[in-house]
């Protein structure tokens, strides 16, 4: 679906940067907080455009936070904490997402930090593993590597894929309702070499997962949608003869189907990808209706790239999908 209706922005700018998602947005003030006014028409632009980048936001923590916050309640990392990770940062709502190990040093290629966030080179969305899966993401440069060594976020628009589904998939996908179990430990399972001595004896089933419908409607903008991504092990549907009520689709069959639905998704025509040019660039995306991936890069083991992201819990009806309400993180061991 092109960008066919253009909403009337009185306070900020917007301009497209993609067939069907994607805009920057210009005009806001980042030095103080961001009016009531100002922020309605940032909804407006990120309902329909899915992802926004704010050149030259120059945020520090504090701000980021803030900023973050007006979205929604937000996630934090206290939980991993506990479980044995230090935080490099003053506020537990930052997420470290960059390639420095806790004391700041480089992450080495082929070390365990390495495998184990290769997961994040993979279309996904952030949270979907968890009982409560993200709503927006906010990534921040804080640090980039020198021009010309890679390391773009690329997303894909769910919203449109979903719209131009094949008839004949549109119906099978309707006629199932499936329901999608997301794992952090499947994605990076994925990702990681086969021989990983850190994943390789990891069994996904392990560990608890996130169950939410496959298809969807995207509260917001009342858009069709397909919640996919990396994470999706397997595929359930409705049977009233099992315990539970629920049965995993033969993994043959539902694993065939989730590659397809990705590949779907993945196309060149649903994606684009964001470039970041300087420290202080920050980039929103709403993850209930695009899947993002961190591009490929040769600056891994060589410069510093220090990322930092605030993670806003779903406030949709959705956002618990078929979850038992629960604080877990079903990332962690």
């Amino acid at each position: 679906m092109p960008h066919a209706t253009e909403p009337t922005y009185k306070h900020i700018s917007v301009t497209p940067i993609g067939p069907t998602i994607g805009a920057e947005v210009s005009g806001v003030d980042f030095s103080k907080p961001v009016p009531d006014e100002v922020f309605r028409e940032i909804l407006s632009a990120i309902t329909k455009y899915g992802v926004l980048v704010f050149r030259h936001a120059a945020l520090d923590d504090r701000r980021h936070v803030a900023f973050a916050r007006q979205f929604g309640e937000l996630d934090d990392v206290k939980p991993y904490i506990a479980a044995g990770r230090k935080n490099r940062f003053d506020f537990d709502e930052l997420f470290d997402v960059s390639n420095l190990e806790d004391d700041g040093s480089l992450v080495a290629v082929d070390s365990k930090r390495d495998h184990l966030s290769r997961g994040n080179s993979i279309f996904h969305v952030d949270s979907s593993f968890n009982p409560r899966r993200a709503g927006f993401s906010l990534l921040r440069a804080a640090a980039l590597p020198p021009p010309g060594h890679g390391g773009n976020t690329d997303f894909a628009d769910t919203r449109t894929a979903y719209d131009e589904l094949p008839s004949a998939l549109r119906s099978q996908l309707q006629r199932h309702d499936y329901v999608g179990a997301h794992s952090i430990w499947h994605s990076r399972k994925k990702a990681a070499p086969p021989d990983s001595p850190w994943l390789k004896d990891v069994e996904p089933r392990d560990f608890p997962m996130g169950r939410h419908r496959l298809c969807q409607v995207h509260e917001a903008s009342g858009r069709g949608n397909l919640y996919v991504a990396g994470h999706l092990h397997h595929l359930e549907v409705e049977d009233e003869g099992v315990e539970g009520g629920w049965r995993e689709v033969e993994a043959e069959e539902g694993t065939r189907l989730i590659e397809e639905l990705l590949a779907w998704v993945e196309q060149e025509r649903y994606r684009i990808s964001v470039e970041w040019k300087e420290v202080g660039d920050l980039v929103v995306w709403d993850n209930t209706c695009v899947m993002h991936r961190a591009g490929p890069g040769t600056f891994a083991g060589k410069y510093m790239r220090d990322m930092r992201r605030c993670t806003v819990h779903d406030s949709s009806s959705l956002a618990w999908g078929l979850n038992e309400k629960s604080d877990k993180r079903m990332g962690l061991p």
